[in-house]
């Protein structure tokens, strides 16, 4: 390994204690509506993961995404809740988990056969058949007007408003200080696994499939179960992400497992870039946030107005997905490997410049000079 390897893995390996803490500090100084968009951020770059390793590394497009969010957040709700089985929370939060990996695993033959466009619209049949069954199915999910979410109780600590109330260092922590503690830890679950297959067989594997199914078979890669498995981990990760956003709204409600958010998804891991972990979050940040901050600062922003107005101008949720629309054209167009890309060749321009500049200390040869020749003189 060389010197200046080990120095890099050396600076990383002690960046993240520093990064750890600074991702401790926000509910200490922020108020809950910066703490329920770092939440909602949380939750989708968990779920953008789990797409990001279906789409970017696998190669495989999927639009049904908010199904396996639904299963996540609609499973939690019934098997904690009244009517329901009332099981302890932390074991349902496990397997709705473990549920939205089943869904994926009903499907994952179809996802074994089909490629391409072919599988997106198959999907996309997932998407309506679960919102219909949302609806339908009054029983289990509360039909049109959805269901309460039970809080989460770990070992007697809830993780939700509750008495006695909660004071850490001056400081109440109330549910969107509790629950910020816990998207952070799925979050870096999620984050450590999804390298941890990225960087191992599992993951060259499925980049292998991404590039050619003829090139993986030869190598030895089993296509039809590489491809399976690929879309059961990913729905796994949509299923925690939909466990930690029925959590963050606290109630659930059919309307917002639609289409549009499988869309959303999608343009999640193409801002931040395909197959890639830290682009998936960057994305889902960005998608998340847009949004709610344009809802927030509706009257201060041009050609936008507040909700709930009557006028002719553009809402902040519409305004919010032009915006990351025009995104998406541009990376297209001038970044296609997404905001992780562009970050790294940005940083790969900044150390050729460093190393290209001398240190201070350091003495530069001038360069040799061409050796005098006599005058003549002139006749």
């Amino acid at each position: 390994m060389s010197d200046r390897l080990l120095a890099a893995l050396t600076r990383r390996r002690a960046m993240l204690p520093l990064l750890a803490v600074l991702l401790c500090l926000p509910p200490f100084y922020l108020d809950a509506f910066w703490l329920r968009i770092g939440l909602f951020s949380l939750a989708a770059a968990i779920g953008a993961t789990g797409l990001a390793l279906l789409s970017g590394t696998a190669g495989q497009l999927s639009l049904g995404h908010a199904f396996f969010l639904a299963v996540g957040a609609y499973g939690y709700t019934w098997l904690a809740g009244e009517p329901g089985p009332g099981l302890p929370p932390v074991l349902a939060a496990l397997l709705a988990v473990l549920l939205a990996g089943a869904a994926g695993g009903l499907f994952s033959p179809v996802a074994a056969r089909v490629k391409g466009i072919y599988l997106g619209i198959a999907t996309l049949a997932l998407v309506f058949l679960g919102h219909h069954v949302l609806l339908t199915a009054d029983s289990v999910t509360g039909g049109f007007n959805g269901r309460s979410v039970p809080p989460l109780t770990l070992g007697g600590f809830t993780f939700a408003e509750s008495d006695p109330e909660l004071t850490v260092l001056g400081v109440p922590f109330g549910a969107e200080e509790r629950l910020w503690f816990l998207g952070l830890a799925l979050f870096a679950f999620t984050w450590f696994t999804a390298r941890g297959l990225l960087r191992g067989r599992p993951g060259r594997a499925l980049a292998a499939l991404r590039d050619s199914e003829t090139a993986a078979a030869v190598m030895g890669v089993d296509v039809a179960r590489h491809r399976s498995a690929a879309f059961v981990v990913s729905s796994m990760y949509a299923g925690l992400a939909g466990v930690l956003l029925a959590l963050a709204f606290r109630r659930v409600v059919p309307d917002y497992f639609s289409l549009a958010l499988s869309v959303d998804y999608l343009a999640m891991i193409v801002i931040g870039g395909l197959g890639s972990v830290a682009g998936a979050t960057a994305g889902a940040v960005f998608v998340t946030a847009l949004p709610l901050l344009m809802t927030r600062y509706a009257d201060q922003l041009p050609l936008v107005t507040a909700p709930g107005t009557t006028e002719g101008a553009v809402g902040p949720t519409e305004a919010a997905r032009y915006l990351y629309g025009a995104a998406i054209v541009l990376v297209l167009l001038y970044a296609p490997d997404g905001l992780h890309g562009l970050a790294r060749r940005v940083r790969d321009r900044v150390r050729r410049r460093r190393s290209r500049t001398p240190a201070p200390d350091t003495v530069v040869p001038s360069p040799p000079q061409p050796a005098a020749r006599p005058k003549e003189h002139t006749p």
